[in-house]
């Protein structure tokens, strides 16, 4: 790849500047020493360097939401989570047992000390150093450490294999350490690790699902120490690595949110070996695959709760906290070993659209699932809605929320660590804009720091002061959302014609307490969703906007220290916008508060900007059984309700809110919305939380009895018991025979079709009395089973099962003749 630029080649009285519009950043390929770490051959040349961890001070708003975390729930998680109570812990015994030695205390350490190492807090610099010394003290003498039993884990087939993936999160916490601190002890440790990988047998290499999916996390790893210490054999550590990951390059391998969000990204990461650019674009290939098939909504995230399934990719559904973090984790690695700075967009579009919902604005407590329209926070069962049942939308610092609850740390601290980067020609790159000091060497070695000031995402403009003097190249990322750039240097104004998703190259004889300031105009668009019923968003600069829902927040458990809470609507939700069919933005106005940026924008009260717009009731688009809005209907769509103004707020700051909206029409062309159906009436003996006793007559039809594509009815976990399920009929009706779809998941777990069943009716006098079959009661799998009946005159119908010995069942769908 080679570099092409644009040269403005501007000359001014000084004539000291050139600024040039560079669409692919230089590579360190042909190029003098890079000042900072950079790939070794035969790695593919960098084009942009990580700086040191302490090299990027975040100030301003980044600092603020990383004071919140410090205090917050990953600050002091061990006073929540048993999972990272140090005393017995599996990962802090030398021998290796004791509790919790999974996923769980790495998960958080991965975020917790980083944040640490941002923000220079004492406490968490201590606690971390404690974990890491333990944590080192584990190793075996062949080259193994943590947790014994994990050496010989059961995989999915019952096989003795050694699980890699929590290692591969202590892999990560190294290399953050050894950045900080340049540990003598962590590369040998890291090296003898990956020896005993390397000589691990092949046929079990990454044996079992977590590690197979997540490899490219180790295979990162692997890379890394590969950087530092030149040894060959990491490189065939690397494929063998590759050979037995999950087949991303192939295609999407896996579904679940979280497994996507960071394993879609594994055929880059060996691409940085390979150099083969299929390799890389099976990485893109995979991102824009779950954006179309999935992601078509506002937010930056994609619909997998918890795993991504046909046709439920309505704005309602929801995406892992987890999977927010990981996803950024990938953008931030993406956009340093590319130098495309779509992956940035991408980065920003999820940290503040979604994450900052993802949290209480104290950052005491996240919600498991967030999605871009989501009305009712609470702990009530939302399945089938969403995937599982259970507690799934309401705030809560732990308990429910194993995964999530220990990940999100590393969101911010990530974030914090990618803002800067040095570039292959010697210079400095923004990447991710936000308040910051950054102290680096450029140019010849001059070391200067550079204080960015900004109130970004909210405002279109950036200030740079340089401390020091030198000459050197700095870059300026152009966001896909920007107009034309408006480009000063110390008050002087300079072309800067740029296309979005493109570099600024500015160069000059930097001077002591030179100053560049850099806007981006921020005008307000509405995206259409042509392929999720034609909805609308919002959005300015990089911030959807969201109709302002009035919260009303209630204590629903905890502790009076870390509370847990519901949160419900106060205020109509149920809203189409009006748009200007030629101008879709002509009746959008944005409002501005005056004065400084609160210390937490991200809520309804103290955010900075809101539009307002016209907009009108549907009053038949209502919320389901479970308090879970229904699922957008295809726009135009007519109302009959005035117009009026609403309030919109940044998606970030509105814990409930409408962000893929209806768009109400006129004519021809709308639809009327149309009201829900009544409930079908359908009680069971038992019902599973994650399952729905009225998706047996939703009209869905199964491809097979193994279909998970489809809502359910199981009676899980009730195994070989004697179980019902009664559906009540509209009116009394005569009726002559029913057809079942059983659901059988053979090869995935552990519900049969039944081993028998009857039907019984209930009659005028409320008694149930069985029929009179004139045929089999089948249990065939895959197809209906039709039971025939002498006609009777029925108020409901129901069945009585058998289950088979030692397993569950359940239905896809009931039909009544």
């Amino acid at each position: 790849m080679h570099v092409f630029a644009l040269a403005l080649a501007l000359s001014s009285a000084l004539g000291a500047d050139e600024v040039t519009r560079v669409k692919e950043l230089p590579t360190t390929e042909g190029r003098p020493a890079p000042h900072y770490l950079a790939n070794r051959a035969p790695l593919v040349p960098s084009r942009l360097l990580k700086l040191p961890i302490g090299a990027i001070a975040p100030q301003g708003l980044i600092r603020r939401l990383l004071d919140l975390e410090v205090e917050g729930m990953s600050g002091r998680l061990p006073e929540v989570s048993q999972w990272c109570k140090y005393e017995g812990n599996a990962w802090s015994d030398p021998t290796g047992q004791g509790h919790s030695g999974w996923e769980e205390p790495p998960y958080w350490l991965k975020g917790f000390g980083d944040l640490g190492y941002v923000t220079g807090n004492e406490r968490i610099l201590a606690e971390t150093k404690r974990w890491i010394e333990a944590i080192l003290k584990t190793a075996a003498p062949d080259g193994w450490f943590g947790p014994r039993h994990a050496r010989t884990s059961l995989d999915e087939r019952g096989r003795k294999v050694a699980d890699f993936w929590p290692h591969m999160l202590i892999l990560n916490i190294l290399q953050s350490h050894y950045e900080r601190t340049s540990d003598a002890r962590v590369l040998p440790f890291m090296t003898n690790y990956f020896r005993w990988q390397l000589a691990y047998p092949a046929a079990d290499f990454m044996g079992g699902y977590w590690p197979k999916m997540r490899a490219g996390d180790n295979l990162e790893s692997v890379l890394w120490l590969y950087n530092r210490t030149g040894e060959a054999w990491l490189l065939d550590l690397a494929r063998k690595l590759h050979a037995s990951a999950a087949p991303w390059s192939k295609g999407v391998a896996n579904w679940h949110g979280v497994n996507f969000c960071q394993g879609f990204r594994e055929p880059a990461m060996f691409w940085l070996l390979s150099g083969d650019p299929a390799d890389l674009q099976a990485s893109v290939r995979n991102y824009d695959t779950a954006i179309r098939t999935y992601g078509q909504v506002p937010g930056g995230m994609f619909g997998a709760d918890e795993n991504a399934r046909p046709k439920m990719d309505d704005p309602r559904q929801a995406a892992e906290t987890c999977s927010m973090v990981e996803f950024m984790h990938s953008f931030e690695l993406l956009a340093r070993f590319t130098g495309d700075p779509l992956w940035a967009d991408r980065c920003e579009e999820v940290a503040w659209n979604s994450l900052t919902a993802a949290l209480t604005p104290d950052l005491k407590a996240l919600k498991y699932l967030t999605a871009p329209n989501q009305i009712q926070l609470d702990h009530a069962n939302k399945a089938p809605a969403v995937q599982n049942g259970g507690c799934m939308f309401a705030f809560s610092p732990g308990g429910v929320y194993r995964c999530c609850q220990h990940n999100v740390a590393m969101g911010w601290p990530y974030y914090a660590e990618e803002m800067w980067a040095a570039t292959a020609d010697r210079g400095l790159a923004t990447l991710l804009y936000q308040g910051s000091s950054v102290t680096a060497k450029v140019g010849d070695g001059a070391t200067v720091t550079i204080v960015e000031t900004t109130d970004y995402p909210f405002s279109d403009t950036v200030t740079l002061r340089v401390k020091g003097t030198a000459r050197f190249p700095l870059y300026l990322r152009v966001p896909r959302w920007s107009g034309v750039p408006e480009l000063t240097v110390n008050g002087r104004k300079l072309a800067a014609a740029a296309e979005p998703s493109t570099w600024l190259r500015v160069e000059r004889a930097w001077a002591d307490g030179d100053s560049l300031t850099v806007r981006f105009p921020m005008t307000i668009k509405v995206r259409r969703w042509e392929h999720n019923k034609h909805a609308a968003s919002v959005d300015r600069g990089p911030l959807t906007y969201s109709l302002k829902i009035e919260e009303d927040w209630r204590r629903s458990g905890g502790t009076d220290a870390w509370p847990e809470w519901d949160v419900l609507p106060k205020s109509p939700w149920n809203y189409g916008l009006v748009l200007d069919e030629r101008d879709p933005t002509a009746g959008l106005t944005v409002s501005v508060k005056p004065g400084p940026l609160a210390d937490q924008p991200f809520t309804p009260d103290t955010v900075p900007l809101s539009i307002r717009a016209k907009a009108r009731r549907l009053p038949n688009w209502v919320a389901d059984k479970n308090n879970c809005v229904t699922v957008l209907q295809p726009s135009p769509v007519k109302s009959d309700q005035p117009t009026v103004d609403v309030t919109l707020i940044p998606m970030g700051a509105a814990r409930l809110r409408i962000s893929a909206f209806p768009v109400i029409g006129a004519g021809p062309d709308a639809r009327e919305w149309n009201a829900p159906p009544p409930p079908a009436a359908v009680t069971a003996s038992h019902c599973f939380g994650g399952d729905d006793v009225d998706a047996v007559a939703d009209g869905q039809e199964p491809k097979s009895s193994n279909d998970h594509g489809i809502p359910r009815m199981t009676w899980w976990d009730h195994r070989g018991s004697e179980e019902w399920i009664a559906r009540r009929l509209a009116k009394p009706r005569t009726v002559s025979a029913t057809a079942v779809y059983w659901f059988d998941d053979t090869g995935r777990g552990q519900c049969r079709v039944p081993k028998a069943w009857r039907v019984l009716y209930q009659g005028a006098d409320g008694r149930w009395q069985p029929v009179s079959p004139t045929g089999e009661a089948g249990v065939k799998p895959d197809q209906y089973n039709r039971l025939a009946f002498k006609p009777v005159e029925a108020s409901a119908l129901k069945i009585e099962v058998t289950l088979q010995a030692g397993f569950s069942g359940g239905i896809l769908e009931w039909k009544i003749e």
